[in-house]
């Protein structure tokens, strides 16, 4: 079983077959000579351009894909005709942050800025188009961070919507069932190593305590390194429980053992779940349970935005809620639908059989 699961990754994911690189590298390729270091930057200067910058304009209709109605600022939620749902969300979000322990109370020391922050308010909708949840995230303002003092190394790597796509189209030709679990406040869970001061948030200010600052001991969204440290913890998680990173795509992970296998693709915190059994499933999501704060969705409805529809021929991938938002937001709703996508009325020219 195991040799028969171990070629069957082979042959659909080659980069497999690459034996994963050792963490142990020699100390002797790790150290560099400081001093040629700092003489190459001393010989270096950077390039500065010359040319004018020209604002650019996107468009009317790029608005489409950036305004959503959602409400700007914590007073427009909480007074908003949806007040008690976004207060709702609202304390959801403080009390992740307060059971992960991400800040602690200190003064703020002599010459230093605390950075500020803001909430971003998001209406999670389900493939109908109806309300599924309220979803409010308090947001530091990373963009005042400073390279070399708050930030080292930032990447946030998410899984391609090809490899999402080839994945479902295993699990059509070999009727796999496919699971989907979201990790709430993912950020969250990476440890910070800078030093980051941040402003109390409000109307949660610690009473008795209003003059001071939240210090971050673990990552908070908005920040430049929040989704390396979030991609760290994660990696270290599923490699520690027998799981292998794809070398084509770093957010796949795959486990083959005599049991069966199972494939894991993360984008950001929302994981899309194969496996050959359901046992194989059930114990990764038992495993991610034990370490993050999970949301089991189940059986995989909608993946970024994406309808699963499953049929006896296989599945069927469906965008159709997101065109009728957009056809709602230019007022378009009542359209007709065309059988064909050109005017019927239009004459084509007819060619003779010479020509």
């Amino acid at each position: 079983m195991e040799s028969r699961n171990a070629s069957f990754f082979e042959e659909v994911f080659p980069c497999l077959k690459k034996e994963l690189p050792s963490s142990s590298t020699p100390v002797d390729e790790i150290v560099h000579d400081k001093d040629q270091e700092q003489l190459e930057a001393e010989e270096v200067e950077p390039r500065k351009s010359k040319r004018q910058r020209i604002e650019k304009s996107f468009g009317p209709d790029f608005l489409t894909y950036m305004v959503e109605g959602e409400p700007q600022t914590y007073r427009d939620a909480v007074t908003s005709s949806e007040g008690p749902q976004w207060k709702e969300a609202i304390k959801n979000e403080i009390d992740s942050i307060l059971q992960n322990h991400t800040w602690e109370l200190v003064d703020l020391p002599p010459g230093c800025k605390p950075l500020g922050y803001r909430w971003i308010f998001k209406r999670k909708m389900k493939a109908d188009g109806s309300i599924d949840k309220y979803k409010a995230r308090l947001v530091i303002k990373g963009f005042r961070q400073k390279e070399g003092v708050d930030y080292f190394d930032t990447y946030s790597p998410v899984t391609r919507i090809t490899s999402i796509r080839l994945v479902l189209a295993i699990a059509a030709l070999r009727n796999l069932e496919v699971h989907q679990m979201d990790v709430k406040t993912a950020f969250l869970n990476g440890d910070l190593e800078e030093e980051i001061l941040m402003e109390q948030p409000e109307g949660f200010s610690a009473p008795g305590q209003e003059g001071k600052v939240c210090k971050l001991v673990k990552s908070l969204y908005g920040l430049k390194q929040a989704p390396k440290q979030w991609h760290q913890k994660f990696d270290q998680v599923m490699l520690n429980n027998g799981f292998k990173i794809n070398e084509c795509d770093k957010c796949v992970y795959v486990k083959n053992t005599m049991r069966g296998y199972v494939i894991l693709c993360l984008y950001v915190d929302d994981m899309v779940i194969v496996g050959s059994d359901d046992k194989m499933i059930k114990s990764t999501k038992d495993m991610l349970k034990t370490r993050f704060d999970m949301k089991d969705m189940g059986l995989a409805d909608v993946i970024l935005g994406i309808k699963i529809n499953r049929t006896q021929h296989g599945l069927v991938l469906s965008q159709s809620h997101y065109v009728d938002k957009i056809l709602e937001k230019f007022n378009e709703g009542d359209t007709s639908v065309a059988q064909t996508p050109v005017d019927t009325v239009t004459s084509v020219p007819e060619t003779s059989p010479e020509q």
